[in-house]
Formats: C-alpha cells, structure tokens, sequence
C-alpha cells in the first residue's frame, strides 16, 4: 500500500500519534505537551504517514523562519523497515522548502544508529553534541544540520 502524508490539522489523530510515542520512545510526549504544541499553528505542524487508514508514524516540527527544526520522528514498530520514515522526511523536508525553510536542525540519542543512518541519508551533518541531553538512560544528543549545500543530494541515500 502506498503510503500518504498529511498534515494534522486536528487534535483527532492525537491518539494515534500518542500510541506511536508510546511504541518509540522510553519517554513519550504528553497529551498536554502535544496540545500546548497544537495551540501555536503559526510554528507547529505535524505531519502523518498513513498506509491506508492507519497512521503509521509522524513527525512534529517547528517551522522558523528559515528554518526547519524536527521536534520528533517516530514510525509504529510494527511498520518499520519499510521506508515510511525516508517517505515522511521527504515529504516534510520539501514543505519546508517550500515554506522558505533554507536550513533543518535536529537532535537525534548518539546510539540510535538507524535514525542517524536515516537523517545522513537525507543530508543531515553532525554540527555539535548536547551533552547528557536524555535521560532514562542519560545520554549524549548529536545535533544535525541540513543546509541548503546538502539539499541538492536529499533522497539519493535514504
């Protein structure tokens, strides 16, 4: 099945992305955190990727201007392995674009190897380390940069 990304325009996939948190990370966002999030339209937009009706995974984003930050990514683990997160980064990284976004930043845990293997293949460049930026277990963040240099080679690996 082909898959689809939207942007979430209501708080009525909240708890399919609330569900993917929960399948991710040992430390999921809140509801409230995800609803604080939803009250600022003008930075905020989360994008889904749907196979079918499904919501398969999502990304939550902050568009500056210039500027693209990704807050989280996540794919269901039953979903993985199937290129959706190459797909959805894509997607989000062309409306970035299209939004005038020149530069997108991220902070990825140093031993989640397939996210930084994803984010590289996309143009991602290591630019610094948060140290002991997570916690349960504490650990390093690396902070990735993709500018505009970088765009050009998008996709070719991922």
């Amino acid at each position: 099945m082909t898959p689809i990304v939207t942007v979430l325009e209501s708080a009525a996939d909240l708890d399919a992305i609330l569900e993917v948190d929960a399948e991710s990370f040992l430390r999921p966002w809140t509801r409230e955190m995800y609803e604080a999030e939803l009250r600022n339209p003008a930075v905020t937009r989360i994008f889904l990727v749907r196979t079918g009706e499904h919501v398969a995974g999502y990304c939550a984003t902050w568009f500056l201007p210039g500027e693209l930050h990704i807050n989280n990514l996540a794919i269901r683990p039953a979903a993985r392995r199937q290129r959706l997160a190459s797909v959805l980064l894509a997607a989000v990284l062309e409306a970035a674009r299209g939004a005038g976004c020149q530069r997108a930043t991220l902070e990825v845990r140093r031993s989640n190897h397939a996210a930084r293997r994803l984010y590289e293949g996309m143009g991602f460049r290591l630019a610094g380390v948060r140290h002991d930026y997570y916690a349960d277990p504490v650990e390093d963040a690396l902070i990735l940069w993709r500018d505009p240099a970088e765009s050009s080679h998008a996709g070719q690996n991922g």
